[in-house]
This record gives C-alpha cells, structure tokens and sequence, in this order.
C-alpha cells in the first residue's frame, strides 16, 4: 500500500467525494486482507483527520462529513456483490455484539471490527454508539453472544469502563469481553478491566486474536 493512500482517502472524505473514495478502497482491497485495509488505510485516514480537527486545521463540521462520508464508504464495501458470500460459507457458529460506552459516539472502528467477525464466520450484532449499560447487559442476556466487544475513545469514560465489564463478565453464561477503541491504543486499561477482559489495541492484534479463538484456545488468547 502506497504511504499516501491514507492521507489521500482522508481528503476524498473531506472533500465529501464518495465515488473517489470508494474507488480507492477497492482499488487497494483487490490486493489486501480486510484487516490490512482497515489497520493500514481506514484507521490512519480517520486518525490523521481527527488531528487536524484537535489542531483546528478543520472544523468540526468538517471532521462530521468526512466520518459520514467513511461510514457510507465502508457499508458499500462490507455489502459489496460478492462479500456476504465469502464470509457466510465458513460458519463458526459463534455470536458476537458491539457497542460503544454511553457517551463514546464514534462507533466507526468498531464497525470495521464487527465486519471483521462476519467476514469470520461470526453471528455479529454491531449495536452502534452511545449505548447505555442497562441496553447492553439486557440485550447481553437476551441473545447471549460469545463476545461482547466495547470502544472506549475517552479519558473520562475510563471509570464507565469498569463498571460496564464487571457487569458483563458477571454474567452468568461467562461471554468473553474485548476492549478497544482509541484508548487502547494509547494507554494501560488493564486497571479497568479484570485478568479475563481481552484488550485489543488494533486491528492486526484483533485478526491474530480471532484466529486463535477459532482454533479452539480461546483460554490462552490473552493480551
């Protein structure tokens, strides 16, 4: 993948340019793992777009169109002729949900994380932003997924953290809890989290985990 390409597809978004954009994520997926595409394309471009906005290089008006812009580009690519196929034929039998802490609103990553699941094999229920812990456990209790992973962008959410992993580590069928989001890319969240919580800090650490989890060990894949 060319050095540019991420800062190229972040002023596709900025610029609203849908179709551009589009062509080139699929240009680059012709030749790429769906994990390599969202750790080396999708992540850099929305990253890099978030630091012209914490420079004020950006408006947040902006910085609005460009994730709308990117959420639009990833659902054509996840839903693409072709791509439900491929990650239906190998069933793992396996059921996962995804949802942002109750005041995190950007849920972007853990939509390409939610596709990585399908593209597995996974049953996956992407829940979206901004979900309340009461939401999460009750649907926790209903569907009963083997995973629930949670995005923590924000340093004053940490505490919320806590809270929404022990509830659902407490839960009596045992799911596996994966952590992630900007937060752990950063800093130590294992003080939030319990010795069973797996945090996950990118997309390539998540593909390494899940690979292992299919193998049957999920035990030992811990991070």
């Amino acid at each position: 993948m060319q050095q540019r390409s991420p800062q190229q597809f972040a002023e596709f978004l900025l610029n609203g340019d849908q179709q551009r954009a589009i062509e080139l994520l699929r240009q680059i997926a012709k030749h790429t793992p769906r994990y390599k595409l969202y750790n080396e394309l999708l992540t850099p471009a929305m990253r890099y777009i978030g630091e012209l906005w914490e420079r004020n290089d950006i408006t947040v008006a902006e910085e609005h169109l460009a994730t709308a812009v990117c959420d639009f580009v990833l659902a054509q690519y996840h839903y693409s002729p072709g791509k439900s196929l491929a990650m239906n034929r190998h069933s793992v039998n396996h059921k996962a949900m995804f949802s942002c802490l109750e005041g995190e609103q950007h849920a972007l990553g853990l939509k390409m994380v939610s596709g990585l699941f399908e593209e597995e094999g996974w049953h996956s229920r992407f829940m979206g932003a901004d979900l309340p812990l009461e939401y999460t456990v009750d649907t926790a209790k209903k569907w009963m997924p083997d995973v629930i992973g949670l995005s923590v962008s924000i340093a004053y959410n940490l505490p919320n953290l806590q809270t929404y992993v022990k509830a659902l580590e407490d839960l009596n069928y045992g799911p596996t809890v994966l952590v992630g989001g900007r937060l752990a890319e950063k800093y130590d969240l294992r003080p939030y989290c319990s010795d069973k919580t797996v945090i996950i800090k990118d997309v390539e650490e998540l593909h390494s985990w899940l690979s292992v989890y299919s193998t049957g060990e999920k035990q030992n894949a811990r991070y």
